[in-house]
């Protein structure tokens, strides 16, 4: 008994040795990242507030499972199949919020908070969405198959509101030659041309051709006039009132509604470009063992949807589109165009309005108020308008212009989001705007037009909401630093905002239906997200729910990152985080790696999705290097003139924060300049490559990952917003693309790429590695990976890439 203790004793030590991470090597960096843990993810309520549920994978299986926690038990629970069957996601509260409207599987479903009753009222083959309660809470509204139907909630009738169709418009009658037969000049559709092979020629004959039938056969000609009498009957026996038809031939519907009083229905109509060419991806390892092609998008600049309002009056039976000749600023084109003379010109002669799309109407809780929220195409343009239904006119609340692009937190962009918008009372309307630079709350009251800024400073306010009794709002602020989150509590007349959270870090708040309780994701800087529980009090004790974490991730001391600022060349503050290492290499090398998407930010006191390379980082430090990762020009956080800092030269400001800060390392951490290196993926691979063609002298390496090589080549959202489009500001074009810059490459380049890559697609770096081979450079390689999308999936992958990654810079940064 005593030896089998013992060997007991040896095999759990073993286990807890094994766990243990001795050096941090790229194959465990790289591997399925489940060795760490899994954090907890899909946070959400229960309707009655008593339980949280979120999914988890603390048992590390092949895949997560729900569980769930109650406010006075904090143990997670696993969720039976039963109990997830009566989950409801979403959906919409009655004034007393006490009854839930909600959509599930394409039908809609009443779920009654007291007795948790949840009861269908539309079961159907056919699929209905966006359920809402009309003003009186008498009606359920909701769509199917393009139109909009009201349900009574007592009686249960159903009544169709709109009768939208796809008939296309008829064309005028051809006029025949009566009582004449056979063709030539005198025939059936004498005087009519005709094109051989056309759809014109196809229709007039088969016009003819039922002619000459109806003329020819007196059965024929008896079933027409038997159709016309059943015709005139059916017309004569029709209720005196019938829905209008409103034909939207082939254009796609949305924004469907009807007003509080019920009189006005409104929509949208969206027509889809023609012409525009997609391009097409390769996928190479198929099941099939065939190439396979992968549709994908269009490039920027093709043509582009467009869209237009309108409203439908019952009363008096009109349809009219919404105006928006009237527009304040309609016709004002950007300031780019005075770098073209000729095209200035042209487009002034034009005088044509530009493209707006509608985003509402949002209606007051009485229906006397409507608000629309209109954004110009080219995105320089936010208007917050004031509707008239009755005429469909638009007057101005706010006008927010923008020579870079429209955007920020709680605002965005592209024209087909409203932003953080709404009521807080029937003549008080709430936006977010980054009039004062950076983005914050406002208040108009629509009567009068006056409006009031109810959050100050050098922060910004995201995700916003307002509370059930629209007396406070909630929203997650950065004033305390840009890379901490708080979630606060303001009252919606203004004053100094609460704090509720106190763990510095990353919270991200999932508040309770009935408002007493904050379900926190947390996380730190080198700690990863975790469940925490709170009271919704300032001040109150946030108790942790999950334990994720497994015993091996931890047992490495993981660096919590150096916050630092520098000033670049322009006198602005950079944030910085800096991996130092215990001991420098002899060669004292650096590297500089860049975050992607451009707009984002990775200088931040929480958890980063970019924990691969957090683990690398700290791996590279481990071997000698120094490591600075920096939110340069465009990351967010920083306020409006930050984020649009790159318009018209991507590469330019964003690029000079990169050499900024090598100049920082060297003069305060003492690296070797000759030493520096630089990585990143998607824009921080553009950026590398511009490091390297641009700034030879400052970076003797470079890994660029799924780079965009030419940002013509890019697609239309992201693009035309900072570069405008490549036929109108062909300039901007030229000085951000790295493939017109290629012939400066001194230093070693490793380009990394997935070939099924739908985001940047491969062609990018094969154009690009087409253009090295001609100008003769030798000193570059191209890994391809040839089942990867933008975002890797296999460990394999991700290993191999990195081990590349690791090789470059330890031949040409820190040779021993």
């Amino acid at each position: 008994m005593k030896k089998l203790f013992t060997l007991f004793l040896i095999a759990s030590a073993t286990g807890v040795y094994a766990q243990k991470i001795e050096k941090l090597t790229i194959e465990k960096i790289m591997s399925d990242p489940k060795w760490m843990g899994t954090s907890p993810d899909g946070i959400r309520w229960s309707d009655d507030s008593k339980k949280v549920y979120f999914t988890w994978n603390p048992e590390n299986a092949d895949r997560p499972s729900l569980y769930s926690i109650t406010t006075g038990n904090t143990k997670p629970q696993k969720t039976g199949i039963d109990e997830r069957k009566t989950l409801t996601n979403g959906g919409t509260w009655n004034k007393a919020h006490t009854i839930k409207l909600f959509e599930s599987n394409g039908d809609i479903f009443l779920s009654n908070l007291k007795t948790g009753a949840i009861t269908p009222i539309a079961l159907t083959t056919d699929r209905e969405s966006n359920p809402a309660f009309n003003s009186s809470e008498t009606q359920v509204l909701f769509t199917r198959n393009d139109n909009l139907f009201a349900l009574n909630l007592k009686g249960g009738e159903l009544m169709q509101l709109t009768n939208f169709t796809r008939a296309a418009a008829v064309a005028n009658p051809v006029a025949t030659g009566a009582g004449q037969r056979g063709g030539g000049a005198g025939g059936r559709l004498a005087g009519i041309p005709t094109r051989q092979g056309s759809a014109e020629t196809a229709n007039l004959q088969e016009r003819w051709l039922r002619n000459e039938q109806t003329e020819l056969f007196e059965v024929i000609r008896e079933k027409a006039k038997d159709e016309k009498l059943d015709a005139a009957e059916r017309k004569a026996l029709q209720p005196a009132k019938r829905l209008k038809d409103i034909s939207i031939g082939d254009q796609s519907l949305s924004f469907l509604q009807l007003s509080p009083g019920g009189r006005y229905i409104t929509y949208r109509l969206i027509k889809q470009a023609e012409g525009a060419k997609t391009t097409i991806v390769p996928s190479y390892v198929t099941a099939t063992g065939f190439t396979e092609d992968i549709p994908n998008r269009t490039k920027v600049g093709a043509a582009q949807s467009t869209s237009q309002s309108f409203v439908y009056d019952t009363k008096r039976d009109t349809v009219y589109a919404i105006s928006t000749k009237e527009i304040p600023g309609i016709k004002d084109l950007p300031d780019y165009v005075k770098d073209y003379p000729k095209q200035l010109e042209e487009r002034t002669k034009r005088n044509e309005d530009r493209k707006v799309v509608i985003q509402g109407p949002i209606w007051s809780p009485d229906g006397q108020n409507a608000i629309a929220i209109v954004t110009a195409q080219d995105n320089k343009d936010r208007w917050v308008m004031k509707l008239d239904p009755a005429t469909g006119q638009l007057n101005l609340l706010d006008r927010q212009r923008d020579e870079a692009w429209i955007g920020g937190p709680g605002i965005s962009g592209g024209g087909f989001v409203s932003g953080n918008t709404g009521w807080l009372d029937n003549t008080h309307f709430y936006f977010q705007s980054e009039a004062s630079g950076y983005s914050h709350i406002y208040v108009v009251d629509v009567t009068t037009g006056t409006k009031k800024q109810l959050t100050s400073g050098k922060w910004e306010v995201s995700d916003l909401k307002l509370s059930n009794d629209k007396k406070s709002f909630y929203f997650i602020g950065n004033m305390e630093h840009p890379g901490i989150n708080h979630y606060y509590r303001l009252q919606v007349s203004g004053g100094t905002p609460v704090r509720l959270t106190s763990m510095k870090g990353g919270n991200e708040v999932d508040l309770s239906p009935d408002e007493r309780w904050l379900a926190i994701r947390y996380s730190y800087s080198n700690k990863p997200w975790e469940l925490y529980l709170q009271p919704n009090k300032p001040g109150a004790k946030a108790v942790q729910v999950t334990n994720s974490v497994t015993a091996e991730f931890k047992s490495y001391a993981w660096r919590d990152p150096e916050m630092v600022t520098f000033k670049n060349r322009y006198g602005s503050d950079v944030y910085a985080r800096v991996y130092t290492p215990k001991v420098a290499s002899p060669n004292k090398p650096a590297v500089v790696f860049v975050h992607g998407a451009g707009y984002l930010q990775n200088v931040h006191y929480w958890w980063s999705s970019y924990f691969r390379e957090f683990m690398f980082n700290n791996m590279l430090a481990d071997n000698g290097y120094t490591v600075i990762d920096i939110d340069y020009t465009g990351s967010s956080g920083y306020g409006r003139n930050w984020r649009t800092g790159i318009y018209r030269h991507m590469g330019g400001k964003d690029l000079d924060d990169q050499v900024d800060g090598v100049k920082f390392l060297v003069e305060k951490y003492g690296v070797n300049p000759k030493n520096v290196g630089m990585y990143g993926g998607s824009y921080g691979g553009f950026m590398t490559l511009m490091g390297l063609f641009t700034q030879p002298d400052v970076f003797a390496a470079g890994a660029g990952l799924r780079s965009v090589t030419d940002w013509a080549h890019y697609n239309h959202g992201y693009t035309a917003n900072i570069l405008n489009e490549p036929y109108n500001d062909e300039m901007a074009y030229q000085q951000s693309s790295p493939i017109n810059f290629a012939k400066g490459l001194k230093g070693r380049l490793l380009m990394a790429h997935g070939m099924v890559d739908v985001n940047v697609n491969y062609q990018d770096i094969i154009r690009l590695s087409q253009k090295l081979i001609e100008l003769h450079k030798e000193n570059w390689e191209l890994a391809s990976y040839p089942v990867e999308d933008h975002g890797f999936l296999q460990p394999s992958s991700w290993t191999d890439e990195y081990k590349r990654i690791y090789k470059l810079f330890e031949e040409t940064l820190n040779k021993k």
